[in-house]
């Protein structure tokens, strides 16, 4: 399968496909990404600890039976991993560490060998809260900041692992947005209640910065379901375990899903609670409907928006349809939403729903470029 079918890249890593195996401390090792994840467009192996205080959390949370990967020397350790992943995908390592020095020097070593690097803010065992590790970081934003700002200088590819709800999301999204991270790896957690899809698109309308979204994904539906919140790559841990073949599923149910539609993580319509980038399936706003809070919020007057709409679609295929509602289908809705009208004019412009999808994808980040007020400040 040709990376060309999803394009999805950030810095120096392009990814195959969008799912990811996430990590899991005492888990998810080089052997098992080989083994239950070769199809994965990213692993994420880890979490890995770096530094004494990391590692003696780890060894007293190993002492009560919890799995960990602890090593004297950690560097060699995750260099080793790296380039024992055999499978072709993309490679993360997920780290802990009390002090910056050791993820400096993690990062260092993780860019030479072409992989990304995840800062763990999301673990959240007492020991861990108490000696500032993991979901810590979320209380202590200026730390989080720095330590964001301080990685990033060495050029490294940058992902963030958070728990949602645990502080303004809002806020955390563009903090680390505003830091320079490449990458948000949002666990949706909403305790006692599952997957919370709302929260993934909270942080898609917060940031425009890879999202990875990752909670209870044990089927393409559940998958289905992030994507179309926001997510531009899913990742599952506890349902691989459940199911060994659960990455192979995905990833095949994806790319079958990308090849007739186009835009696999289209978002849901605006009028249905959809993120900023559903502007670009909304009707013309002549009349009162949730878009006009949406596009006010990118700094857009009625005005502006449909100017915007019609400048990009001026010498594309989406100029045409006469005989839609609006005359032009650029006011169309998504594919997977029945309108004869417009299939009609699909059809008679030879133009396939894959094809028309991925020209709105092109229009929703034309939207957002053009946009005066961008998405982590609206």
């Amino acid at each position: 399968m040709s990376d060309d079918l999803f394009n999805l890249h950030v810095g120096y890593v392009r990814f195959k496909n969008p799912i990811a195996l996430a990590p899991m401390a005492g888990i998810a090792d080089s052997a098992f990404a080989n083994k239950h994840a070769d199809d994965a467009g990213l692993v994420i192996l880890g979490a890995f600890n770096l530094d004494e205080g990391s590692m003696k959390v780890a060894s007293e949370l190993a002492a009560r039976g919890r799995k960990e990967f602890i090593s004297d020397e950690p560097m060699e350790f995750i260099k080793q991993e790296i380039r024992a992943v055999t499978s072709g995908s993309a490679v993360a390592v997920n780290v802990r560490s009390t002090t910056l020095g050791p993820l400096i020097e993690a990062a260092k070593l993780v860019k030479e060998e072409g992989a990304i690097l995840e800062l763990n803010a999301h673990c959240r065992q007492p020991e861990m809260l108490d000696a500032g590790l993991g979901e810590a970081l979320l209380q202590d934003l200026p730390r989080l900041s720095e330590w964001i700002r301080a990685i990033k200088e060495t050029g490294v590819v940058l992902s963030v692992k958070v728990r949602a709800n645990i502080v303004d999301d809002v806020q955390l999204a563009r903090i680390i947005d505003k830091a320079g991270a490449d990458i948000i790896h949002v666990d949706a957690m909403l305790e006692g209640f599952g997957t919370d899809l709302d929260a993934i698109m909270t942080y898609r309308d917060s940031t425009r910065k890879f999202l990875i979204g990752n909670n209870s994904v044990t089927d393409f539906a559940d998958a289905k379901d992030m994507f179309s919140w926001g997510a531009d790559m899913v990742s599952a841990a506890r349902g691989v375990l459940e199911d060994p073949e659960l990455i192979r599923k995905l990833v095949e149910s994806v790319t079958s899903y990308q090849q007739v539609i186009g835009w696999y993580n289209a978002p849901k319509h605006v009028c249905s609670s959809g993120d900023f980038r559903g502007l670009a399936f909304c009707c013309m706003p002549v009349k009162p409907c949730p878009v006009h809070e949406k596009f006010r919020k990118l700094g857009y007057t009625a005005e502006e928006f449909a100017r915007t709409k019609f400048e990009f679609a001026k010498g594309t295929m989406l100029e045409f349809g006469q005989d839609t509602c609006f005359g032009s289908l650029v006011w169309c809705c998504k594919v997977t939403k029945p309108c004869w009208i417009r299939d009609g004019a699909l059809n008679t412009l030879d133009l396939s729903d894959a094809e028309y999808m991925k020209l709105k994808a092109q229009l929703a980040k034309y939207i957002l470029d053009h946009a005066k007020i961008p998405v982590n400040e609206s």
